[in-house]
């Protein structure tokens, strides 16, 4: 396979609300990757690292969700306007049902579109993102960084909300770093995160407003396809005690659990991420 690179990769598609941008590489049966939020974040930023591995499975798309990346910007809160983009790259580019890996709100999308068009969806797999929180604090502690540094963006605040991110802080290179400075000033996707990401949101997950169990039980009660929940253990984010529900309320569940690890699996337990993934969509192809 030739050098895999941003600009080798890189894609756009038009629906009806604007351009989607994704990037495409590998051979075989389709394969969804979702990002999660955040500043700087976007397809590319979260499964770089990763796409050679899926790659040599699978016709491997990693699609930068609205107001993400290089995307259009939604009218809307991104979290709210994901699933029907999702859905309309599916349908521009002909792709389903298929295999879809999430991270974070890319879990949570992914088990939206699981759990309302099942027929889309063949394997879902999720870091964070699906579940209900029963034991830990809200808001997280990942989520009042993000805040802090959405409501001032400095380097520093940069820095603080990646650390909470990570168990070792040791893979937050300078070059890392950087990539997602430069991304998180991006006037236009400066402004999309300051929808999903602020003191009313805040405000909302103290008191219970910003997020509904009852929504959150129905969606996973409604998931059909086989799903592979995994947590850091140390996450900060989405904290671990989420997973339980998941794995009670969605019929076909299974639950891996990375030791020292953060939010970011795909990137502090790159090997280990990919061998537990790469063996769960495998299945559907054993002969």
């Amino acid at each position: 396979m030739s050098e895999i690179t941003f600009e080798s990769t890189s894609n756009f598609v038009d629906t009806a609300k604007g351009k989607l941008h994704y990037h495409v590489t590998g051979d075989g049966p389709p394969l969804l990757l979702l990002h999660g939020s955040g500043p700087g974040v976007s397809g590319w930023a979260n499964f770089r690292g990763n796409l050679p591995v899926f790659a040599e499975h699978f016709t491997t798309y990693l699609l930068d969700m609205p107001g993400f990346g290089k995307s259009y910007s939604p009218d809307v809160n991104p979290m709210l306007a994901a699933p029907g983009a999702v859905i309309d790259f599916l349908d521009a580019l002909g792709l389903g049902p298929l295999p879809i890996v999430g991270n974070s709100m890319g879990g949570a999308v992914a088990a939206r579109i699981a759990a309302d068009h099942s027929e889309r969806v063949s394997r879902l797999a999720a870091i964070g993102g699906v579940g209900l929180g029963l034991l830990s604090p809200s808001p997280p502690e990942g989520i009042k960084r993000l805040v802090e540094f959405v409501e001032n963006p400095t380097r520093d605040l940069l820095v603080k909300w990646m650390e909470s991110m990570v168990y070792d802080t040791a893979i937050l290179t300078d070059e890392f770093v950087q990539m997602r400075w430069e991304s998180a000033n991006d006037p236009r996707t400066a402004a999309d995160i300051k929808k999903l990401y602020n003191q009313r949101m805040l405000e909302g997950m103290r008191t219970g407003r910003a997020f509904s169990a009852a929504d959150a039980v129905a969606t996973m009660t409604k998931i059909k396809a086989p799903t592979l929940v995994m947590f850091g253990r140390d996450d900060r984010v989405t904290p671990l005690d989420g997973s339980l529900a998941a794995m009670r309320l969605i019929a076909r569940c299974e639950l891996h659990v990375f030791y020292d690890c953060g939010h970011w699996a795909m990137i502090e337990r790159k090997d280990e991420f990919e061998s537990t993934v790469l063996a769960f969509l495998l299945r559907d192809h054993k002969k």
